[in-house]
């Protein structure tokens, strides 16, 4: 397994060099996420721009950073899918539970705007129409 590095402020950035995200890399992964969140980082993201192929693996691997990210108070978003990969991500509805962007720039872009409030409002919009709160009296 080959990883890149990078630091952006307060977001670490995880490019994953190997074309293939499948086992036998995955465990080796989990055990890097695992340290980089260990050593303080809430603000993560992983690059995809190499992969060209995941499987159910990959996913359920990505889903677990997701909910190791998560319950550590931080936030994960997923960057640079390849056409292939990010039609995985969507036919299975990870892409419902990992946030994924176009580009480092979205991803960065967006960590800003959570740190501001303003995010959680545009994930819900993204997901479907806002629910309207009764405001009928009776």
């Amino acid at each position: 397994m080959e990883l890149s590095l990078d630091q952006r402020g307060d977001v670490r950035i995880v490019r994953v060099k190997d074309a293939t995200f499948t086992d036998p890399v995955l465990t080796p992964f989990i055990a890097e996420m695992r340290r980089i969140l260990e050593g303080g980082v809430r603000l993560l993201i992983i690059d995809l721009a190499a992969v060209t192929f995941i499987d159910g693996a990959s996913i359920g691997c990505l889903i677990k950073v997701q909910q190791l990210v998560t319950h550590r108070g931080g936030s994960l978003k997923v960057t640079s899918p390849t056409p292939r990969v990010h039609m995985m991500l969507s036919m299975v509805m990870a892409d419902m539970i990992v946030e994924v962007h176009a580009g480092e720039a979205e991803a960065l872009a967006a960590f800003g705007e959570a740190a501001s409030g303003r995010a959680a409002g545009r994930a819900r919009m993204r997901k479907g129409k806002p629910r309207r709160r009764d405001t009928s009296t009776t």
